[in-house]
């Protein structure tokens, strides 16, 4: 009696390991389902695949604008567009760097123009903007001439500052202006099924006198 159910069950394991093999879904591949049909051998058994496809981002326009506009190249990243932010950040560094540059001399040739015109013995920055070494006697020095010399330094230090300042806030307009573009053209169709072709074409004319011309035809593929 023991053996009977002892192969009995035996039985039934192998019965359900064939079935559960036979109706379970196989996983063929990556994203590939295969469920085979109830009915009939393994040569039988029709596959059915289902390619799951992950959803395409598409950024939205509107955010794009005001992320860019919180933090330069923000929106840049908002679009996945990262090889712009090399771009973006190394000409902020180096209009930073105008900027500070030009400033700063614009300060210490201001201050000589002023240290010149107040008469004042004590207050000589104006040396400064000598070679060390070249000016032995100040007195010697022609006023008139250094007086001049640094206002014209003073005025091109200080419109090459402003220019900076003023590239900078361009910098930071085209990168607001990009972000925007580049999200509104997201879903642009490039496909090659949009396409312009010129080439030649020849022109029947059917009246009187029939005669044959030639001329350029437009071809545009939507």
């Amino acid at each position: 009696m023991k053996r009977f159910i002892l192969i009995l069950s035996g039985c039934f394991l192998v019965i359900g390991w064939h079935v559960n093999a036979q109706f379970t879904p196989v996983k063929a591949a990556r994203d590939t389902i295969v469920l085979p049909l109830a009915n009939g051998s393994a040569a039988n058994h029709k596959m059915l695949t289902d390619t799951i496809k992950k959803p395409v981002f598409t950024p939205n326009p509107s955010r794009a604008l005001w992320l860019g506009a919180i933090c330069p190249g923000l929106g840049q990243i908002y679009n996945h567009k990262y090889w712009k932010l090399p771009i973006i950040y190394g000409g902020f560094v180096g209009l930073a760097y105008a900027i500070s540059w030009n400033n700063r001399m614009y300060n210490t040739y201001k201050q000589a123009y002023l240290d010149l015109m107040d008469n004042n013995p004590n207050t000589n920055s104006y040396l400064n903007v000598f070679p060390k070494g070249t000016i032995t006697n100040p007195a010697q020095i022609d006023k008139a001439w250094l007086q001049t010399a640094l206002q014209q330094e003073v005025n091109v230090f200080r419109r090459y500052r402003d220019l900076s300042i003023i590239a900078a806030i361009g910098l930071y307009g085209i990168s607001l202006i990009d972000a925007y573009v580049d999200a509104q053209m997201s879903q642009f169709d490039i496909s090659p099924n949009l396409s312009l072709r010129v080439g030649p074409s020849i022109i029947q004319e059917q009246q009187l006198g029939a005669s044959t011309s030639y001329g350029v035809k437009l071809h545009i593929t939507f």
